[in-house]
């Protein structure tokens, strides 16, 4: 079945954290192993409930500050140096931008309350026909039901689509529903991936 629409993930691919140090130097301060401030912010219990829209993004950094005991400044800090190393991929962007309107674009991410707004400007519709976000979906990938979400608002089937993630098992969701998936990794070629699916 011929391909009709491309589905990207944000974080990891299309965001990515290019400079570590910032959170290397409250890894160094805490003692946290590398990633370790990372899944701290990501992984706590507040911020899964985020992912799905039950807690309010703020309430993350208030859980972070409780669990490593920081002021209002130090956490004002931690935050700003938090997002600082962070770089969203222009290059990629316009080659998504290549694609249409030949296929019908997409995001489907994992994020927290306000990440539509917060994308506001920089993901518009010049670049992708519909944005899902697990906050407003009450839902999370590899959660099967979030990528039939996307696929309907998009208006094709599984085997129609492409599915690019970071995360191993968020790709295997989507090739379990049918979808083809692409396994983002530093330093991969997407226009050469794409080729390999005749996408181009």
């Amino acid at each position: 079945m011929a391909i009709q629409a491309v589905i990207f993930d944000i974080g990891g691919v299309l965001v990515r954290t290019e400079d570590l140090e910032p959170r290397r130097k409250w890894e160094r301060r805490f003692g946290l192993p590398e990633w370790g401030l990372a899944n701290l912010v990501f992984g706590n219990p507040v911020a899964m409930r985020a992912m799905i829209g039950q807690a309010p993004a703020e309430a993350i950094w208030v859980e972070v500050a409780r669990q490593l005991s920081l002021t209002s400044a130090e956490l004002a800090d931690l935050r700003e140096d938090f997002w600082k190393g962070d770089r969203l991929d222009h290059d990629l962007l316009a080659f998504i931008r290549t694609l249409r309107p030949r296929y019908r674009t997409g995001i489907l991410s994992n994020a927290w309350p306000g990440a539509r707004r917060y994308h506001q400007g920089r993901l518009d519709g010049d670049t992708f026909d519909t944005l899902v976000f697990s906050a407003e979906e009450g839902l999370a990938k590899p959660d099967p039901e979030i990528y039939r979400r996307a696929l309907g608002r998009l208006n094709v089937s599984a085997p129609e689509a492409v599915f690019v993630d970071d995360f191993i098992e968020n790709v295997e969701a989507a090739r379990g529903l049918g979808m083809r998936g692409v396994h983002f990794q530093p330093g991969i070629n997407v226009r050469a991936e794409f080729e390999k699916l005749e996408i181009a």
